[in-house]
């Protein structure tokens, strides 16, 4: 005979379900929260080493057959790494395709021997030292409050005043703003290309981590000083990706110097909230994935999971929600399909400021590679930005003429 189901069985069989959907949702929050940490610490720790998904099929003197991908598919002039970085060579044209690899040109090695290679890193940088350009160059320190970081100094031609400085982005180091320094320089502009803390050349802080902009920017303040006393009038700042958003901060700060007159922007982080949340979804991560990894690196105690001496301000590193401290003029960079950095943001600080800030809008060309898929384009935006630039510098130049512009 069946026995008789009581209240006290229906009572622990319900205490028993819950303990079990308590523990299952406690099991979950913890999975949950420990991938927020590993995202966390993922955002402002710098890389000790690159992955190198791409196949190297076959190479000859002069091509190089790459496995098939969104980036070798693309037309330009690109960089290409392997053997851990340490080799490097430059490839071009497209000579043939289909779904198994790529063969484009190769225009040269400068380290390491391509030939026994097996992996590589697509990349925008087409040269990793100024002697590559056929021009003359010095290497100097900059003094900071850490120590001297190396930079290289590349005169203009007629020795002028107007210098700009050129800031890498994350995971990058100098050699990724070569390819801007003909173009300022045949403009009649020195450039100073610059390290700053934590990115393996210049020294590191004490936590080791990206602060994401807002303490690299006294590594370009410093710079800046570099630039004034060695005889520089006016300024303009250069950045790619997070160099951007560097920059961005030193230009908004109220101690910026009169002398910076400008900033040019190549694929700039202007909202890094927004960028995390988009490298989040990339990684399929969950919304309160996304979100307990922001909360931690915004947190006061983030320094013993992340490592950080100081959390992340978002809101300070927000420029579209600061677009009214711009009081210089901008020329901003951006593909739609960027892939790397949301394009949206940048849109929108466009659209909130286009009394200082030319907007060029790219499609197809990947993060940090508009110069290497189309050049002319390019170059010939930062030409005619650069002849409107104030005769000294000023801190208030006033309104430019260039509104938001749509994809050519």
């Amino acid at each position: 005979m069946p026995r008789p189901v009581t209240l006290d069985v229906v009572r622990r069989g319900a205490f028993v379900g819950a303990v079990a959907v308590s523990a299952t949702l406690g099991m979950a929050a913890a999975i949950a929260s420990g991938v927020s940490v590993r995202f966390a610490r993922r955002v402002v720790t710098p890389p000790k080493r690159r992955d190198e998904p791409i196949a190297v099929r076959a190479v000859t003197d002069y091509t190089v057959t790459l496995s098939s991908t969104a980036d070798t598919r693309l037309p330009g002039e690109y960089g290409l790494f392997f053997a851990g970085g340490r080799g490097h060579a430059r490839v071009g044209t497209i000579l043939s395709s289909d779904e198994r690899g790529v063969t484009r040109e190769l225009l040269g090695v400068g380290s390491g021997d391509l030939a026994i290679a097996t992996r590589a890193r697509w990349s925008g940088w087409v040269n990793q030292h100024p002697r590559e350009l056929g021009v003359d160059w010095s290497d100097v320190v900059v003094p900071t409050d850490l120590g001297n970081a190396p930079a290289w100094l590349i005169p203009s031609p007629d020795g002028s005043s107007d210098w700009a400085i050129h800031v890498h982005g994350r995971g990058a180091r100098r050699g990724e703003c070569l390819r801007a320094v003909p173009t300022f320089r045949d403009a009649g502009w020195t450039s100073l290309v610059v390290s700053y803390r934590n990115d393996g050349e210049a020294p590191a802080s004490a936590d080791g981590r990206y602060g994401l902009g807002v303490p690299e920017s006294r590594d370009v303040e410093s710079a800046i000083r570099f630039a004034l006393r060695n005889g520089a009038t006016r300024i303009v700042l250069m950045g790619w990706s997070m160099g951007g958003a560097t920059v961005l901060q030193t230009a908004m700060s109220r101690t910026r110097s009169a002398a910076v007159v400008g900033l040019v922007l190549d694929s700039p982080v202007t909202d890094w909230a927004s960028t995390v949340d988009y490298h989040g979804r990339l990684l399929r991560l969950t919304p309160a994935v996304r979100w307990g990894a922001k909360w931690i690196l915004r947190s006061a105690a983030s320094r013993i999971v992340t490592g950080l001496d100081s959390p992340i301000d978002f809101e300070a590193l927000d420029a579209v929600s600061r677009a009214h401290d711009l009081t210089v003029p901008v020329l901003m960079m951006h593909s739609k399909h960027d892939g790397y950095v949301p394009f949206a943001p940048a849109a929108e600080l466009a659209r909130a400021r286009p009394d200082l800030i030319d907007f060029e809008v790219f499609t197809r060309a990947r993060h940090a590679k508009l110069w290497n898929y189309d050049p002319e384009r390019w170059t010939e935006a930062i030409r005619r930005w650069l002849d409107g630039r104030p005769a000294v510098g000023i801190a208030d130049p006033g309104p430019l003429t260039g509104p938001l512009t749509g994809p050519r």
